[in-house]
């Protein structure tokens, strides 16, 4: 990681500021950072909603957003349509050529101040739930600082969403201390009526405020 910069070496300069890994000098007591929010998303068709909540995040003052997203997740998307910086799989493995590079997934929990999965698809829950980490956001969500907040919004069908290991999965997520935003029931994009869908964005943004309210570093513009 570059010092002078406190950028991750090899991306844009749109790429979000990421803090060098020695302490900087406290600045002046008047002025406030933003708020860091990591959203990861994952390959629900309810990844259509990205750019939504991204943008109704980024109505919130004081927040700036970054997205982590899996391979299967960019099919529901276009990137055009995500106006803040957009990580992948592939942007682990081009920063990081030497030991004394950066790893992007460590960086990224340093960066980040609180992290929302949404969707959060039953192939990553199961994943998280039993500690696998083989892709950029899981790896996040493995090496996550617990003592900061993470939300995760569940979606599937419904017929997995009734499956015994799914509460078992949810439970367990829970119990490391993250917060669910609860699917919700409806007819589904297969044409089943039931439980399984992502929370609507409304819902979930009015979580994520919540979250802020409680936390002493957020300060709204």
């Amino acid at each position: 990681m570059e010092p002078s910069s406190g950028r991750l070496p090899g991306l844009e300069a749109t790429r979000p500021h990421m803090e060098p890994r020695a302490s900087c000098p406290a600045a002046a007591p008047s002025v406030e950072r933003q708020f860091r929010v990591l959203v990861g998303v994952t390959g629900s068709v309810a990844a259509l909603k990205l750019p939504l909540l991204v943008s109704q995040l980024l109505d919130i003052p004081g927040l700036e957003v970054a997205v982590v997203t899996t391979e299967r997740a960019k099919h529901f998307y276009s990137p055009q349509d995500i106006p803040v910086t957009l990580y992948s799989d592939a942007d682990e493995w081009e920063m990081w050529k030497c030991r004394s590079d950066p790893v992007l997934h460590i960086d990224l929990r340093r960066w980040a101040d609180l992290m929302l999965v949404a969707p959060l698809d039953a192939n990553t829950l199961g994943k998280v739930a039993s500690g696998i980490c083989d892709n950029l956001l899981t790896c996040v969500i493995r090496a996550w600082d617990r003592g900061k907040p993470l939300l995760f919004c569940p979606a599937m069908n419904t017929a997995m969403w009734e499956h015994p290991l799914t509460s078992q999965q949810v439970g367990q997520l829970q119990a490391f201390g993250y917060i669910e935003i609860p699917c919700v029931a409806k007819k589904l994009v297969c044409g089943d009526q039931g439980l399984g869908a992502m929370a609507e964005v409304d819902t979930i943004v009015d979580k994520v405020k919540e979250v802020l309210s409680q936390h002493a570093g957020f300060q709204q513009g």
